[in-house]
């Protein structure tokens, strides 16, 4: 309840959206590699947007 009006940090935003992506590409990997791939090669650009801050 307190953290109601709390807003998201850039990293907290960020890493959402990298734990949204690697499900992606988990779910495609069967179905379709190079969307897999592309989704996998994403996820990794926004790790390191994290890692450098």
């Amino acid at each position: 309840m307190f953290g109601l009006f709390k807003k998201k940090s850039e990293k907290d935003k960020l890493y959402a959206q990298y734990k949204t992506l690697t499900k992606e590409a988990h779910k495609f990997s069967t179905i379709n590699r190079k969307l897999s791939d592309q989704k996998t090669y994403e996820a990794e650009e926004i790790m390191k947007k994290i890692e450098s801050l």
